[in-house]
């Protein structure tokens, strides 16, 4: 009993300081502000994919080079960046620790 006391403070005190530091670091967020983020992981996606394809072409079922391959990392390191980065921004969104904005 006493625990799940704790438990509940700890996470209120949680919202409360996580909100403080967040909001104040980020300004209030509109589905006009997410677009443009929205829209930039989409571009990764589609390059990522877009160099699988091509080297796929390229290679012709035999095995990529390793400059090929380091293309082809980078572009899904950029895209997994991007995706991580949006689903914090969500995950802050969910636990309202965010102004949002109309």
């Amino acid at each position: 009993m006493e625990s799940n006391r704790l438990l509940m403070e700890l996470e209120r005190h949680r919202r409360l300081i996580n909100r403080d530091i967040i909001d104040e670091a980020v300004p209030e967020l509109t589905l006009s502000r997410l677009e443009p983020m929205l829209r930039m992981v989409a571009h990764a996606r589609a390059d990522y994919i877009a160099e699988l394809v091509s080297l796929s072409d390229a290679c012709q079922g035999s095995k990529p080079s390793t400059e090929q391959l380091t293309r082809l990392k980078a572009k899904r390191l950029a895209f997994e960046e991007l995706v991580a980065a949006v689903n914090a921004l969500e995950n802050v969104v969910q636990r309202d620790y965010l102004t949002i904005g109309d």
